[in-house]
């Protein structure tokens, strides 16, 4: 069983702007999410972390609330305008590291995490999904959030967060599901 204490120590010494224990249970999963990434997202169908690679809303709501434990982790960063996606996109690799730093101290703690981070995978040049290979690295690549139907605007408002603080801030969240 993972020390709340011994992995709150840990997680205060990474540049994380919220981290925060969640119950799975809470978690709204919403088709109208899944949609955006089908209608709107280049990524839909050419990666093992989108869409229809991850599964249903519902095989992957199942999934998710098959653990007992949820950790959200957020960052925060700054850049020259949010609205601009090149330059938004240009701040995720940060995160994924710091979300990689905490999968690691999760491993240690003795878990193996299932995790949910930002937009598409980009681990490999050339993703395998579109010739009908396996995923070369699975154990590092994260399925998005929101491929998994997940509306996490409820639960930032009810830990009083936010999801955009101006047009020079953005941020990202990460789930990491996990059994004790």
């Amino acid at each position: 069983m993972i020390q709340w204490q011994a992995l709150e120590e840990k997680l205060a010494e990474l540049p994380l702007y919220i981290y925060s224990s969640i119950d799975p249970a809470a978690l709204e999963f919403s088709r109208r999410v899944r949609q955006v990434c089908e209608t709107e997202c280049p990524m839909y169908g050419k990666t093992w972390a989108c869409p229809p690679a991850v599964g249903s809303v519902e095989e992957c709501e199942k999934k998710c609330r098959s653990f007992q434990k949820c950790l959200l982790i957020g960052t925060v960063t700054e850049c020259e305008d949010i609205g601009n996606m090149d330059s938004a996109l240009a701040t995720r690799g940060g995160h994924e590291r710091i979300t990689n730093q905490v999968r690691d101290i999760l491993r240690e703690l003795g878990v193996k995490p299932y995790i949910l981070s930002t937009e598409a995978c980009a681990v490999c040049e050339r993703c395998a999904y579109p010739d009908g290979l396996p995923c070369r690295l699975p154990g590092k690549m994260h399925p998005c959030i929101e491929s998994h139907g997940i509306n996490l605007i409820p639960t930032l408002e009810t830990l009083g967060l936010g999801f955009q603080y101006g047009e020079h801030v953005v941020t990202w969240y990460s789930l990491l599901f996990y059994n004790e």
